[in-house]
């Protein structure tokens, strides 16, 4: 059974191959009204080039041999005409499929960009962001080299190629025959290297996908590289991931490189043989002069195109292992899907219940193991509790980033699984430990969830969380340019940037984790003002391990492995000298130490 290996590797190799390419030409669907012109391009551009060597083979026997300058004038005339129509119409087949192919492409790098963004968070904490822009860019871009405009010349190789078979048959058989023989050898000869250029070239695809990773990730840390000595650790990780890439393509480029020369070999071959045989029928009366001339040109031409198309075919072996990760990402279960019945949800109240709930990223392990918690509206609910206690979980429940495994998440009696993911989360606003912003004006930033915002509301909104007198002291105000991630601006400022952006959407239910960590102590006072200020009148939700943060808090949650082990305000849990107290006596004491 052992020996079957490579055999039942090769059969599925081909079967994917041939179900990769089957999926992609249902991406021509939307252009099937386009297609007919492209092809007529294409039956035109190879008909002029398959009807030039019989005319000028016909020429040498009735004009040349004859003297008849003037006829042979016309004739010339005429394939000027000939030519010139068949360039015409090569133009034309190149921009009608290239204005498809164009199109497509742009389709495919749109689906994988919404592919991407509706993908559950789960998909992510298992892949690497530059992998996947290396679908987006790297891998559509392999495609686009190989069929954008390659494929324009594939389909007018292709009639030509049947052209000038017919007319070699037509006008001498045995001469047809003899420039055939070698097609078997050819298609065999292609066959074997356009297999090992696939293995080869799904490799290259790969690593340039890890290398993608790699780089992307070493940029984005660059300053603890410096900082903790690794930049010549980075560098020499990068220099394995790069070698790895350039072998991989040094050796698809030299199966490339032996290939083309045994194309052109056995073009010399069937050349030749054509012009022995041929002078041999042209001395013995077989043939006539012309004849054999039509079939010299006819050779050239007929290989020509052969070898356009092998070159096409091994080439294309990159596109189809790109094809493969494109597809495999697009095939990608999106396991959070609005239910068919879903309804939008109406204005939110507050109430948020968890009845029983648990859940795991792992099916085979809990993070949440029945966790019950009822908030009325307006009142502030405290998660504390160790690194991996279940915190974050909660949040993510409320959310709906992640599905429960048992029991129910209810917001005013309504599960949120039965309603749509975009009018939950239009309720729901979230400050962060790190939020992130985005390259754009500061306006932009504060309107994110609403880019529809006037200038007055998002000032207003910036008043509210205390950045409006730093913004307006910035060179160009709500105007200024912010780069990648919110550069240059200092952690601080763009939390309070982060408030205004929850202020804005005016939520129902608020959702803080670790929002006050990592500022300094001015900035903090400014950040806990606008945080009293945003919580007025909203169920919230607040993640500290600074427990001096929550003692205003209407519930303390104290989560230990999954499950809530004390619940109460902070004098109710602080009397019952429990995890609680002991946890707030222990930062009691070290903030004490410290001072």
């Amino acid at each position: 059974m052992r020996g079957m290996g490579p055999v039942v590797a090769s059969e599925q190799q081909a079967t994917n191959q041939v179900s990769t390419l089957r999926r992609f030409v249902q991406y021509f669907q939307p252009y099937r009204k386009e297609i007919p012109l492209a092809l007529t391009f294409v039956l035109i551009g190879a008909s002029t080039q398959a009807i030039g060597p019989f005319l000028l083979g016909w020429s040498v026997d009735n004009l040349i041999a004859k003297g008849n300058l003037q006829d042979l004038l016309l004739l010339l005339l005429l394939l000027a005409l000939i030519y010139s129509l068949g360039i015409l119409a090569i133009r034309g087949q190149i921009m009608r499929v290239g204005w498809i192919m164009q199109r497509l492409l742009a389709q495919l790098r749109q689906d994988i960009f919404l592919k991407i963004q509706s993908l559950p968070l789960s998909f992510f904490d298992r892949s690497e962001a530059g992998d996947l822009m290396s679908r987006l860019l790297n891998d559509v871009n392999t495609v686009n080299q190989a069929f954008g405009q390659t494929i324009a010349q594939m389909l007018g190789n292709i009639f030509s190629l049947v052209g000038i078979v017919i007319a070699m048959l037509a006008i001498n058989l045995q001469l047809g025959l003899l420039s055939n023989l070698v097609v078997p050898v050819m298609i065999i000869t292609t066959s074997l290297f356009a297999r090992w250029a696939r293995d080869k070239f799904r490799v290259t695809r790969e690593t340039i996908g890890e290398l993608s990773a790699k780089l992307e990730e070493d940029i984005g840390s660059v300053r603890e590289a410096q900082a903790f000595n690794r930049v010549h650790l980075n560098i020499a990780e990068f220099d394995i991931l790069n070698a790895a890439n350039r072998d991989a393509n040094v050796e698809a480029v030299a199966i490339t490189a032996a290939f083309l020369p045994s194309i052109d070999f056995l073009n010399t071959l069937a050349t030749a043989g054509v012009l022995a045989y041929g002078g041999y029928l042209a001395v013995t009366g077989g043939a006539t002069v012309g004849v054999v001339t039509s079939f010299l040109l006819y050779v050239q031409q007929f290989f020509r195109p052969i070898q356009i198309l092998s070159q096409f075919y091994t080439q294309a072996q990159s596109a189809f292992a790109g094809l493969e990760r494109i597809f495999f990402l697009l095939d990608e279960p999106s396991q959070l899907k609005d239910a068919a019945n879903a309804t939008e949800m109406p204005e939110i109240q507050g109430e948020v219940t968890f009845v029983d709930v648990k859940f795991g990223y792992n099916p085979n392990q809990m993070v949440l193991k029945g966790v019950n918690l009822q908030a009325k509206p307006g009142q502030m609910i405290a998660l504390v509790g160790p690194t991996g206690s279940g915190k974050t979980t909660i949040i993510n429940l409320i959310l709906r980033f992640y599905d429960v495994s048992e029991g129910a998440v209810e917001i005013d009696g309504i599960d949120v699984r039965s309603v749509t993911q975009a009018s939950l989360r239009r309720q729901i606003g979230i400050v962060l430990q790190d939020n992130i912003l985005f390259s754009g004006t500061v306006a932009e930033n504060i309107a994110f969830g609403l880019p529809h915002a006037t200038q007055a509301e998002i000032e207003a909104a910036a008043q509210m969380a205390n950045v409006h007198e730093f913004i307006t002291s910035l060179p160009h105000g709500y105007s200024t340019q912010l780069g990648e991630r919110g550069a240059p601006l200092s952690q601080g400022q763009r939390q309070l940037i982060s408030i205004a952006r929850a202020v804005l959407i005016n939520p129902k239910i608020l959702i803080l984790d670790e929002a006050t960590s990592s500022i300094d102590t001015r900035t903090e006072a400014l950040v806990q003002n606008a945080i009293a200020r945003l919580l007025k009148g909203r169920t919230s939700f607040v993640i500290a391990h600074r427990l001096s943060t929550v003692t205003q808090a209407d519930q303390v949650l104290v989560i230990q492995q999954g499950q809530i082990v004390e619940r109460g305000t902070h004098t109710e849990l602080i009397a019952e000298q429990g995890v609680y107290a002991n946890l707030y006596a222990l930062q009691l004491g070290a903030a004490t130490t410290s001072v």
